[in-house]
């Protein structure tokens, strides 16, 4: 594997940036926390430094910041409100949070997930704040899996595509232009701070922006609909959403025809990059990943209500 050149250097800013903030700085090993082609992250002591994505620029990041800034009980704040360029890559600072436990599955956080998305997009958006990335970062993923050359995985994806509204495949405005919008929810985007136990916090503002807030609810939706997620799991985190005054699914009753075009535009978008990922290693489909591609399938011709029951 090629050497990464950011890597030395980015790990030096790190250490920088952990030394001014202590002048008693345990200063154990420089922790690799992501290296990935979207982002490199580190961490060294408290202190975390993430070069962002090639391409993003500082203008692309300096308002959400700035509303992360502002949103001290939703998201982890910066430690800088303006990037530094790092090899033509802006790179930001944040104080080290607690991760979620990938190997505790049963004290997944979504209560509080579901509640700071509510809060979230129930705050008044600050001016001005791009749109919400979510669609623009599915559409790169089905860029991307169009250079795949496997036919038989690609087309039931591509097929499914096809079916979503425009907006949905970020070639029109979303039909919501207000509401504040995390864009890539995940149980990766949560941390504790303080550390080790303090409340949860939302992290990656990436993708942060006003759009449609059903699009945070999209990837837990698509796993509950692909027999991914266990249904006490995802009517915890719809439950908490609902009593927290999440504006993005009616307060009772059937969530999914809010939810359904989300759902099947991760659903889409999660397959596309397992099927990326796959050709890239010369490996096929694990089972999970394949259980994505065979929801796509069901997309095209089965009605919402039976694609999620037959994922059951």
């Amino acid at each position: 594997m090629t050497p990464n050149p950011l890597l030395p250097d980015l790990t030096a800013r790190a250490i920088a940036a952990a030394h001014s903030r202590t002048s008693a700085c345990p200063c154990g090993a420089t922790v690799t926390l992501a290296e990935r082609p979207d982002a490199t992250v580190v961490r060294h002591a408290d202190t975390v430094a993430k070069a962002h994505a090639p391409g993003v620029t500082v203008t692309d990041l300096a308002p959400r910041l700035a509303a992360a800034t502002r949103l001290l009980e939703i998201f982890l704040p910066p430690l800088t409100p303006i990037p530094v360029d790092l090899h033509d890559r802006p790179v930001t600072f944040w104080p080290y949070g607690t991760p979620v436990d990938p190997e505790d599955p049963d004290a997944a956080p979504w209560e509080a997930a579901a509640t700071l998305l509510a809060h979230l997009h129930r705050t008044p958006a600050p001016a001005p704040l791009p749109p919400m990335r979510g669609p623009a970062k599915a559409a790169l993923a089905l860029s991307r899996l169009r250079a795949t050359t496997d036919a038989t995985l690609t087309a039931p994806v591509l097929r499914a595509w096809a079916t979503l509204p425009a907006w949905a495949r970020d070639e029109a405005p979303q039909p919501d232009t207000a509401t504040l919008c995390h864009g890539d929810l995940h149980l990766g985007q949560l941390v504790r701070h303080p550390v080790p136990d303090g409340p949860w916090l939302l992290i990656d503002i990436d993708d942060l922006g006003v759009g449609v807030p059903a699009w945070d609810l999209g990837r837990p939706a698509a796993w509950f609909a692909c027999g991914l997620l266990p249904p006490d799991e995802w009517h915890r985190f719809l439950t908490a959403y609902r009593v927290a005054g999440g504006p993005a699914v009616p307060a009772d009753g059937d969530p999914w025809p809010a939810l359904d075009v989300a759902a099947r535009a991760l659903t889409v978008q999660t397959a596309a990059r397992a099927i990326t990922k796959a050709a890239a290693e010369d490996r096929v489909l694990d089972e999970i990943e394949q259980a994505l591609v065979d929801a796509c399938d069901r997309m095209a011709s089965v009605p919402p209500e039976l694609v999620r029951e037959e994922a059951k």
